[in-house]
């Protein structure tokens, strides 16, 4: 069984940061491709970045600047650095990792989601 646990979500003012963690573990072989997901009430899920087991990154337009991802192979862990947070940036976030098994089969994990609330 495979879990993803996020953390360091809470409520921030405008301006201000926050870095989420999110920590996969089980029996897992390999993971490519991690990321971050956000959804506001009312509104779809959206990307907000990702990154591949190499390293290369992708991110939303909207936090183009303000957000950075890392991870960390070796503690199979995902990072969401946010800084400049906007009220805009409000929303549940959710870690989703690409995972292969050790029975060879590759699925989509989700986390259980983080609520980020930006306001003063």
């Amino acid at each position: 069984q495979v879990q993803l646990v996020e953390s360091g979500g809470g409520l921030v003012q405008p301006g201000g940061s926050l870095r989420l963690s999110c920590a996969a573990s089980g029996r897992l072989a390999s993971i490519d491709v991690m990321g971050w997901y956000r959804q506001a009430p009312g509104k779809q899920r959206e990307l907000v970045a990702d990154i591949r087991s190499g390293g290369s990154t992708n991110y939303a337009d909207s936090v183009k600047g303000r957000f950075t991802i890392s991870r960390d192979n070796a503690k199979n862990t995902v990072y969401l650095q946010m800084n400049s947070l906007k009220s805009d940036d409000t929303a549940v976030y959710y870690c989703n990792a690409d995972i292969m098994l050790w029975s060879g089969r590759k699925s989509d994990y989700w986390g259980q989601g983080t609520q980020v609330t930006v306001s003063s």
